[in-house]
């Protein structure tokens, strides 16, 4: 039970970290921001179960897709796009952190 609890805390927190260090003139628009990006999680509602505390997003779900994150690379490159793809990119290196944990610990 640590480990989904963990993960959901660092959804919050490291956005937050990553918006203070890289966006310091509107850090809290775009930790805002950043947190809107766990939208992204609605492609859960496609899988059967819904949560699966043993899957893996990366690589199951659509928007956890490889050709996805490689989509939100090329946002996180655009200035316009930055934060929105950025908050992506954090989302997405959590949960491969996140299968690495169910993996090897």
């Amino acid at each position: 039970m640590i480990r989904p609890i963990t993960h959901l805390i660092l959804h919050f927190i490291v956005p937050g970290i990553a918006a203070r260090w890289g966006f310091k003139e509107q850090w809290k628009k775009a930790w805002a921001i950043m947190l809107a990006t766990m939208i992204v999680d609605l492609d859960h509602l496609l899988a059967s179960p819904i949560f699966d505390p043993n899957r893996c997003s990366i690589g199951f779900h659509p928007l956890h897709s490889y050709p996805a994150i490689l989509c939100y690379l090329a946002m996180a490159l655009i200035p316009k796009s930055r934060i929105i793809g950025v908050g992506l990119l954090i989302h997405m290196a959590l949960d491969g952190i996140d299968c690495l944990w169910m993996t090897y610990i």
